[in-house]
């Protein structure tokens, strides 16, 4: 070759190597290369680290950690506790990413652990169990379950993360007959703080099993859970729009359905009065599921006498059901909530109270681009003493002494200077019908839904004297360095109660 050719090579490739910025790994996370796993690390500029940024539900929840690890199996879960726990590194751990408050599974320049390449779902049919990870999906669960006609007590929102709702118990299609999700979990593999994987089930490690039915994440990382399967195949569901001028009538709708879940336990009834941007108004928003596949079964009969807006009711399968009924997602969230005596009085102050938030939003968000919920679930007994029947949990919700309804007061909207004005308005108003509910005997329950409640909010203090013990032993035992009370700031802590 040629002297100048030769130059003129040269020069070019160092010219390349001039342009590429070296990929910078931040300090807090020389730990984890140190201990092998830097080809699971991502760091800012790595296309995927935006990526994953960028999947978090909440945009409250996108706060940019230092790095992001995605451990490929519970040994390098392992691994990763073991390095960030002796170099007493904080960090995150995040599943699905569908929690929406700032902190609770993500953290601003430290280390978030993400567990979303745990994504399987493996059907056992001679024991009738699925295997299931925890960075999976439920649409995803159900969609792979369905191929077996099959399907398990998961979560109704398809976006929803496996780990996160089972964790903090899980409200699903099948409570009124199996108990809540968490009742439905027969094994956990768990990571502990000190690097070691166990298995925690009925017969192995029994006080962690039990604490990590509602507990949350006290006391490990949970990188498999097993559950139960269910014979699922068709379901009759869908969503119902309502004039909003029938919300009395629809008030006493959730009342009575309420009070008869124990003699339709296959019949799910979720009831929203809801400020939707495509409706610039308050509309009545209902989700229907059947799951024996019943089409417009007795319970329902209140709710189809009132007239309808628009219908996607049909007969369906829950797969579909999880893929159609989703709550938009790259939105500022504040989720607040309480449990309630079934009483319409109470239901119809909390509706009431919604319109002066929806107004109280309009006065700084006059586009109307927000999203409101003030979202009725039943909470009957019967939940309660379906999970004692499955073995029992932490979340102590048999304590109820009558019928509750469980409310989510929501807001969701673009940006967060409006998150900042709107967060004391959805405060007030639930604070308003707390002050409310407790004029009327028995009408605020002591239990607080872990994975509705906000970041103000105490739930693992409303599980009761009883169970607070225990989760507090529990995490003293396998974790009496207290590395996720010390190291995982995000997520309710039982050493801060």
């Amino acid at each position: 070759m040629h002297l100048t050719h030769l130059l003129l090579s040269f020069c070019s490739v160092a010219s390349t190597m001039a342009a590429i910025t070296p990929r910078q790994t931040p300090p807090n996370a020389k730990c984890l290369l140190d201990a092998g796993l830097g080809e699971v690390v991502l760091v800012r500029g790595d296309p995927q680290y935006a990526e994953r940024e960028a999947s978090y539900w909440s945009n409250s929840a996108k706060l940019g950690p230092a790095a992001i690890l995605r451990p490929r199996n519970a040994k390098e879960v392992a691994i990763a506790v073991k390095a960030l726990a002796a170099a007493r590194q904080p960090f995150a751990v995040r599943s699905g990413g569908h929690t929406n408050w700032a902190g609770s599974n993500n953290i601003a320049d430290g280390i978030t652990i993400d567990l979303g390449l745990f994504n399987t779902t493996t059907y056992n049919a001679a024991t009738e169990t699925a295997d299931i990870g925890p960075g999976s999906r439920w649409r995803d669960v159900y969609s792979e379950l369905i191929k077996h006609k099959r399907a398990v007590a998961g979560g109704r929102e398809g976006n929803v993360g496996v780990a996160g709702l089972l964790l903090g118990g899980g409200n699903t299609f099948f409570t009124a007959r199996r108990g809540f999700a968490c009742d439905n979990v027969v094994a956990y593999e768990v990571v502990l703080a000190d690097g070691r994987i166990v298995t925690a089930s009925k017969t192995s490690n029994p006080d962690l099993f039990l604490a990590l039915k509602g507990g949350s994440n006290n006391f490990g990382i949970v990188t498999k859970f097993t559950m139960t399967a269910i014979p699922s195949d068709k379901v009759w569901g869908g969503m119902a729009f309502l004039p909003k001028d029938i919300a009395p009538q629809a008030v006493d709708a959730v009342v009575s359905f309420t009070n008869n879940v124990a003699n339709d336990p296959d019949s799910n009834l979720v009831a929203m009065f809801t400020h939707m941007p495509d409706f610039k108004d308050i509309v009545v928003a209902t989700l229907y599921a059947n799951m024996a596949g019943i089409e417009k079964p007795a319970a329902y009969n209140q709710w189809l006498a009132l007239p309808e807006i628009m219908t996607t009711v049909k007969n369906t399968t829950i797969s579909e059901m999880a893929f159609e009924y989703n709550i938009p997602a790259n939105l500022h969230d504040i989720w607040f909530t309480l449990s309630l005596k079934n009483d319409a009085r109470i239901l119809n102050k909390a509706a009431e109270l919604h319109v002066k938030l929806v107004e109280d939003l309009k006065a700084f968000i006059p586009e109307q681009t927000f999203t409101t919920q003030c979202l009725f679930q039943p909470l009957p007994t019967v939940f309660g003493k379906n999970s004692v029947a499955a073995g029992g949990n932490v979340m102590g919700v048999e304590r109820q002494k009558s019928n509750g309804v469980l409310l989510l007061a929501t807001a969701m909207v673009e940006t967060a200077e409006q998150e900042k004005k709107a967060y004391p308005l959805v405060k007030t108003w639930v604070e308003e019908v707390k002050k409310f509910a407790a004029t009327i005997d028995g009408g605020l329950q002591e239990w607080t839904y872990l994975n509705y409640a906000d970041k103000s909010q105490n739930p693992l203090g409303s599980y009761g004297s009883e169970n607070i013990r225990k989760m507090k032993a529990t995490a003293a035992k396998y974790d009496p360095q207290g590395v996720f009370q010390k190291l995982v700031p995000g997520g309710f802590k039982i050493s801060k109660i």
